[in-house]
């Protein structure tokens, strides 16, 4: 039989359909070996003259020093915009409370006066206000025997007594209001020293 006779392999196919160089029959050359993965990736690390290595040691360096160095910026940064946040909202409540003082000061009249009967529409009111300035640290202090302290209490009245040892406060004029540890106004009061 000459060259020319034989059949050419991969155009004869079987009874099943299929070639005899078809990928199912797993003969294909061109296929890798699952034993032998080739990534490209070379087995030894390269090696770089130690000059070369220092200097992407020392640049490695300085842009993780330069990283830290953002890093910490944009903490302080966060901590700073969270305080000027607090100092706003606190500055906002402050002018909020500010406002309403000539109202809890008529408030504080009727208290005063018994013109808030309880189940009425007025102290149903007033109390209704008053929670929700207290939801936002609002307090109102002041009372009639507490020392006398001129960081929060306004002197308005004094006189002298033996029944005291201390700057007493014998009347509150006008309760004083904060907001947390701001104080919106002192208490307006009067004041017994003792005798000398």
């Amino acid at each position: 039989m000459t060259p020319g006779e034989l059949p050419e392999q991969h155009g004869r196919q079987d009874g099943a359909g299929h070639s005899p160089s078809s990928p199912d029959d797993g003969t294909s050359p061109d296929v890798p070996s699952p034993e032998t993965p080739d990534d490209g990736a070379p087995d030894a690390p390269l090696d770089l003259p130690s000059d070369e290595t220092a200097a992407l040691r020392a640049e490695l360096a300085e842009r993780v020093e330069d990283l830290q160095r953002l890093q910490a910026e944009y903490v302080n940064y966060r901590k700073r915009v969270d305080r000027d946040r607090l100092v706003a909202r606190d500055l906002t409540v402050v002018a909020f409370i500010e406002g309403l003082l000539p109202v809890l000061d008529d408030i504080d009249s009727a208290r005063n006066h018994g013109e808030l009967a309880e189940g009425t529409p007025f102290a149903a009111i007033a109390e209704k206000l008053e929670g929700v300035l207290t939801r936002f640290g609002w307090e109102r202090y002041g009372a009639k025997g507490e020392s006398f302290d001129p960081n929060v209490h306004e002197a308005l009245l004094h006189s002298h007594s033996a029944e005291v040892s201390e700057p007493t406060v014998s009347e509150v004029l006008q309760a004083g209001h904060r907001a947390g540890e701001r104080i919106v106004r002192a208490a307006r009061v009067a004041v017994v020293d003792p005798e000398a």
